[in-house]
């Protein structure tokens, strides 16, 4: 790990403030904007725990190794094999052909049978409007990697299995007009997609609160099994969801006007939220494990496979594998 990486995170104590709101909040900043939230986001995540793995790979059927990472800012990793490599965006900084031809050099020489990615703010080759001078005219060489750029694909894998993919690089509009899209999702993903690509975020998913609320209705829409994605590092790891009363009352918290340590303490909407939260998640836990067992379980796992350190471009956070 770089040596400025180790720098940032012994910098970074637990009773001072972020100075980036691309960092990850400290104990001090969870609490200061909100005490209520901080208890409901340590209850959710321990139910989440509790509730398993949102679904099972098929038992009959051979699993599928999906290799996950985004945000390479350039670099070169040790990547596992797999079946399928998932690059979810940022594949540079600068965005020119030069930068991007040799990331999808080094991708395209990894030993995964298939190789998807998509587009992220960075990679602003992609965008014509965006394109520099000396680039325009140029062209990529992809090799037998899928470009998806809102676009849908469906690849054979063995035993059989096919999956249905669906890649965007759309994110919430940010550093100008040359640096990012307003993402129109609406009824744009295709439903019977299995995994959904973007480089965004979901809005209060592993996104710092920095996702996209219009990308989470549309996942409500869709219901895809596995969402990879990337665009805040610090948001890098995984979570589950159910598609139930508990995750629609955590979203609504969420979304809740944050009333910081002493309104927090008066009746609202958001305690009556925030109850929902436990309820549902205790009812959620008793039914999958009483009642329908682990396989039953009718979920999503979302990824943020960004693999630089915080607000750095050096690699710090580890390759995520999802078994399908």
């Amino acid at each position: 790990m770089a040596g400025g990486v180790r720098a940032r995170r012994n910098a970074q104590w637990p009773w001072s403030r972020r100075k980036n709101m691309f960092d990850p909040p400290t104990p001090l900043d969870i609490i200061l904007v909100s005490p209520l939230r901080a208890l409901i986001n340590l209850i959710y995540h321990i139910l989440l725990l509790f509730r398993g793995a949102p679904f099972k790979p098929h038992r009959n059927k051979p699993t599928i190794r999906v290799v996950c990472i985004s945000d390479t800012h350039t670099n070169t990793l040790p990547v596992p094999n797999g079946d399928l490599l998932i690059h979810a965006g940022d594949l540079t900084n600068a965005g020119t052909v030069e930068q991007i031809q040799a990331q999808l050099d080094w991708l395209a020489s990894l030993p995964h049978r298939e190789k998807i990615v998509i587009a992220g703010n960075h990679d602003s080759y992609f965008d014509p409007k965006s394109r520099k001078a000396e680039d325009k005219g140029k062209k990529l060489n992809f090799r037998s990697i899928h470009y998806l750029e809102n676009k849908a694909i469906t690849l054979k894998f063995k035993g059989g299995r096919k999956l249905n993919f669906y890649g965007s690089p759309d994110i919430p509009q940010c550093g100008g007009s040359d640096f990012a899209h307003l993402p129109p999702w609406e009824n744009r993903i295709p439903q019977n997609t299995d995994v959904l690509i973007t480089h965004c975020p979901p809005r209060y998913h592993l996104d710092l609160d920095l996702g996209c609320a219009g990308l989470l209705d549309e996942i409500w829409q869709v219901k895809p099994k596995l969402h990879v994605f990337g665009h805040i590092h610090s948001g890098h790891g995984r979570e589950a969801v159910f598609w139930d009363e508990g995750q629609l009352a955590y979203e609504r918290l969420q979304s809740r006007k944050k009333g910081g340590v002493v309104l927090d303490l008066l009746p609202s909407y958001a305690w009556l939220d925030a109850i929902k939260v436990v309820w549902y998640g205790i009812k959620g836990i008793l039914w999958q494990r009483l009642m329908v067992g682990p396989a039953g379980a009718n979920g999503a796992l979302l990824v943020n496979a960004a693999v630089v350190y915080q607000s750095t471009t050096d690699v710090g956070n580890p390759v995520e594998i999802v078994e399908l």
